[in-house]
């Protein structure tokens, strides 16, 4: 049996669509545990949420279709993985346009301290 992969759109997509994708709570934490741990199962996804696997399988066409998830089948599992790629690209498009200085601020390395926080502002004790 061949391994069947889904590759995000080519085309370039909308970046509203990437937000509007963000903008979803459960979508989010779909993100997060998929940066955290790789590839998952369709199914795996769906037993960390309290909610039906068609409404996760919804979110999953939403995150796809904003080009931020790729899938691919292996047997009859639908395994899902992260395009951080692509919300890289469209948050910092974002972030050029309103943002201009985000550009040196990404490239600046923070260091953290206990007494700070990741801005390097003093936290209150």
């Amino acid at each position: 049996m061949s391994d069947t992969v889904s590759e995000p759109p080519r085309e370039p997509v909308d970046d509203a669509g990437v937000f509007r994708a963000l903008a979803d709570p459960t979508r989010r934490q779909i993100l997060e545990d998929l940066r955290a741990g790789g590839e998952l199962a369709a199914g795996e996804i769906a037993s960390r949420f309290a909610i039906s696997a068609p409404s996760i399988s919804r979110h999953l066409g939403v995150l796809k279709g904003a080009g931020l998830v790729a899938e691919r089948r292996d047997g009859n599992r639908i395994l899902y993985s992260l395009v951080e790629d692509r919300l890289a690209t469209s948050v910092g498009r974002f972030l050029s346009a309103v943002c201009p200085e985000q550009i040196v601020l990404r490239h600046t390395k923070w260091r953290t301290d206990p007494g700070r926080d990741a801005r390097g502002q003093e936290n209150p004790a």
